[in-house]
């Protein structure tokens, strides 16, 4: 350890105990040269969690980019701030059994399994982006996969006929 006033690297530890979150040490120092006292905090070094992405590139995991998509499938709808908050600390915990490397896949995975209870159009959203559908029918796939009324053009004139005249009986009625 060097000293912060003189710059020599003697130096003798006067106290050690556990910092407050007991994931680090305090050290009371004295150096041996000077004789002033400083103090120390030794953390363990983790290294960092890699995300390996579909073409094999490595990159250190960052939580901010899974808000960040969460975010944006979750725009203008009716979402709260707390249930997104939820869905990225699930998913950062979930990150943390993997060590060293986590494929960028088992993360989307774990996004969209997140996702799927809470909104279908924020599920579907992340879904075409993470997924990267090539075609409408990819779309419709994951459409039909949570349930949802076909994206088929007659279909949807069907449902609209129908819808109407539902409602145009409703209104007899009343």
């Amino acid at each position: 350890m060097r000293c912060p006033f003189c710059n020599h690297t003697e130096d003798r530890v006067l106290d050690s105990r556990p910092h407050e979150t007991d994931s680090a040490i305090r050290r009371k120092r004295e150096c041996r040269l000077c004789r002033r006292r400083f103090v120390t905090l030794e953390r363990v070094e983790l290294l960092p969690l890699m995300v390996v992405k579909a073409d094999g590139r490595r990159e250190i995991f960052d939580p901010s980019k899974i808000k960040k998509g969460i975010l944006k499938a979750c725009e203008k709808r009716p979402v709260s701030i707390d249930a997104i908050e939820k869905v990225i600390a699930r998913v950062s915990e979930l990150v943390q059994d993997y060590v060293m490397e986590i494929p960028s896949r088992a993360i989307g995975e774990m996004v969209l399994k997140s996702l799927k209870p809470l909104d279908a159009v924020a599920y579907v959203r992340f879904a075409s982006v993470y997924r990267q559908f090539g075609d409408l029918e990819e779309f419709s796939k994951i459409v039909r996969e949570i349930g949802a009324p076909s994206l088929r053009p007659e279909d949807s004139k069907k449902q609209e006929v129908e819808s109407h005249a539902q409602a145009s009986r409703g209104r007899k009625k009343s």
